[in-house]
């Protein structure tokens, strides 16, 4: 549907369109390196928004009803960093001066706590458009959990806008499908058709019907034909999508990149500066004088002066919204409360299970779904899903609810279950907005293996310090028959290389538990959580306190010959080739090492404790060792990929037995004591300033 103009236009705001438009120019020169095309083309869409539909407290960013705000296409921050400054936000002229400069607060792309304002990480494409999907998710839960009536307390919007990038790759294509099936209707994405991306023009690879493709989705679809000058008919469209509350809207806003640059329309003022002289002609052109640079009108400041008046105002009689709800419901509102402060229950962490040896051996994909079902009935903010393996990754407890919108009579949006479909990279990215928005932890689930479908939105979790748990179960060549397309070699390696995420193999039950309650008390890291297919035993000298520190003593010896160091299913395996050892006259001791990240993080003293200097210490693990010479003198993993076979067997093949792990930790032994010089602890480093 294409909309028409209506209303009308003040020549404030073309002058406040052309203000954006000269400040995009001269933020990027200044900085010599940026995307100057983009925020020239939508700078009427992003002060039509702001100025007319936005709702937010620059003095407060946390609100948290305020309309969330995101730009997928992050190359045009330039765009995103003028309209905080505009709107009041601690956004300064000398920091747009700043741009893409060390310890600035305006980077080259959005990031997440580094500007007042920015709601996720924006710029590797589609992940933003996603985020916005987890966004609304949010608020459409929060306000199905506590609006009561005559108290709609959490009813924002979310606006997205997105670019050709961001359509071009595949997790928007998850994300906005899942979008289209829940009805989000507080989901507004304003689309930049500008017909260019870094090749070139799009007709030489994306000429797809966009509109006809968000209507298979199940969105809502608008069209403006004229997005450079018609701002009458963009603040037409986006109070229609602001009607319609049964679907997503998307508005297919044709712009050209660029405008009023010599380069207008081409792909030379997609990621590069402006010329000296394309700059003063399009300063001229507008009506300013070419030869200042970083210039605002009073006028312009005034009109958003205003906006943030009224923002303020907003969020002042919410206040009064919410004083009131209080006083009518104080138990949800002290709930909401707490959730928005970001506090948990107090003795949350009671209802973590623990474990003697007199349990039975399960898988810890199992002993896992113990732990969400104890915890699910403390933790209302805990909410989470499946890629469409529920039944395997053992994430639904009972009583749950899923969240569907109401008409499908699949759930509602109260519900607390998400089924994200065959979508790992939109699950994680959904997720990654779902923590984004406050009061919510969220989870993921699929196969460990299968979390790399979804790399891109994990590196964001940890970039974006977002607490979002990953579920990864079938953690090993130990799902045995599924063979070496479903088992996760290398994956742990790359996950235990991205900074600030943790990953947590635990050995036993009581590791699950303190997997999770590190995970939930880390506000701002997210986590994988690996978890076994095949049983495990209860492990005699486990206990939760233990393994929050990342690894611990399992079993001591004095004056010990070998130390083995492993993590998961390997470790009971360890266990059994200690007694093989001794009986071979060979003392050893074993670490049981759920988590290195948090184990990094440990004191000194503690990890020396841990892995003291005196004897080799060889790890063992079922992945590629690539990683562990952080910890260990020697390592015994896998060098290829693994089988297809009963895991006893897979393991069997690669001499993973407790016979193939003492016959190697015997032959370390002999190496080292054959070499007759001093073994010092791996962790001992000139570089770390750690030493004896």
């Amino acid at each position: 549907m294409s909309t028409t103009s209506t209303g009308s236009v003040g020549n404030q705001d073309l002058v406040a369109v052309n203000t954006i438009r000269a400040l995009a120019a001269d933020v990027v020169a200044k900085a010599n390196s940026g995307h100057p095309g983009a925020p020239m083309g939508l700078a009427p869409a992003a002060h039509v928004l702001w100025t007319r539909f936005m709702q937010f407290n620059a003095k407060n960013p946390k609100w948290i009803n305020r309309d969330r705000f995101v730009l997928s296409n992050g190359h045009a921050c330039a765009l995103q960093y003028i309209m905080l400054h505009l709107s009041g936000y601690a956004v300064s002229m000398d920091d747009l001066k700043q741009f893409r400069q060390v310890d600035s607060i305006t980077p080259g792309h959005p990031e997440n706590g580094v500007t007042p304002g920015i709601e996720v990480t924006t710029g590797p494409l589609g992940q933003g458009i996603s985020n916005a999907v987890g966004l609304a998710i949010a608020q459409a839960h929060m306000g199905a959990v506590y609006n009561k009536d005559g108290f709609d307390l959490i009813n924002n919007h979310t606006f997205v806008f997105v670019g050709d990038g961001c359509l071009q790759e595949g997790v928007a294509s998850e994300a906005c499908s899942l979008a289209g099936h829940l009805k989000l209707g507080n989901l507004i994405a304003i689309y930049d058709d500008n017909k260019i991306t870094i090749d070139g023009d799009t007709a030489v690879s994306f000429t797809e019907d966009v509109e006809m493709r968000f209507r298979s989705y199940g969105w809502n679809v608008l069209h403006v034909e004229k997005g450079d000058v018609d701002f009458a008919a963009i603040e037409g469209a986006i109070s229609e999508a602001k009607s319609n509350p049964s679907a997503p809207t998307i508005i297919n806003l044709k712009t050209t990149i660029g405008f009023g640059s010599l380069k207008a329309g081409g792909h030379d003022v997609h990621g590069a500066p402006l010329k000296k002289d394309d700059i003063v002609q399009l300063k001229t052109k507008f009506g300013f004088n070419p030869e200042e640079t970083f210039a605002v009108p009073s006028e312009t400041y005034d009109l958003y002066h205003k906006v943030a008046e009224k923002g303020a105002k907003i969020e002042a009689e919410w206040n009064d919204l919410f004083k009131a709800y209080s006083d009518k419901y104080p138990t949800e509102a002290a709930e909401l409360q707490r959730r928005i402060d970001g506090r948990l229950p107090e003795g949350w962490e009671k209802a973590l299970p623990t474990y003697t040896t007199s349990d039975p051996a399960v898988g810890s994909r199992k002993l896992s779904e113990t732990t969400i079902s104890k915890l699910a009935e403390i933790l209302p903010e805990l909410v989470g899903g499946s890629a469409d393996l529920t039944g395997s990754n053992l994430t639904r407890w009972k009583g749950a609810e899923d969240f569907q919108h109401p008409s499908t009579g699949l759930g509602s949006y109260k519900g607390r279950y998400f089924r994200f479909g065959v979508r790992e990279h939109g699950m994680t990215a959904i997720c990654n907005g779902l923590a984004a928005y406050g009061g919510i932890i969220p989870f993921g689930a699929t196969f460990l293996n299968f979390v790399s479908y979804a790399a891109g939105a994990v590196r964001l979790s940890a970039l974006s310090h977002l607490r979002v748990l990953n579920v990864a179960t079938h953690d090993s060549i130990g799902l045995g028959e599924d063979g070496p397309t479903h088992q996760p070699v290398e994956t742990a390696a790359w996950l235990r290389a991205l900074p600030n995420l943790a990953f947590w193999r635990p050995a036993d039950g009581n590791e699950t538990s303190a997997s999770y309650l590190v995970a939930i008390l880390s506000q701002h890291t997210p986590s994988v959580l690996a978890f076994s297919r095949q049983n495990l035993p209860q492990l005699a000298n486990s206990t939760i306190e233990k393994a929050t520190k990342g690894a611990y003593v399992l079993e001591d010896v004095e004056n010990a010959d070998v130390t083995l160091i492993s993590t998961g299913s390997e470790v009971p395996l360890c266990l059994e080739a200690l007694q093989k050892l001794k009986e071979q006259g060979i003392k050893a001791r074993l670490v049981s090492m759920p988590c290195m990240e948090v184990f990094n993080t440990q004191s000194r003293e503690y990890k020396l404790s841990v892995i003291p200097s005196g004897a080799p210490v060889m790890s063992v693990e079922a992945y590629s060792t690539f990683g562990w010479g952080a910890y260990s003198h020697e390592h015994f993993g896998l060098k290829a990929w693994g089988a297809s076979g009963p895991y006893d067997k897979v393991y069997a093949k690669f001499g993973l037995t407790p016979d193939g792990i003492a016959k190697r930790a015997a032959k370390v032994v002999d190496f080292y004591k054959k070499r007759g010089q001093p073994v010092f602890s791996p962790l001992i480093s000139a570089l770390d300033e750690i030493s004896e």
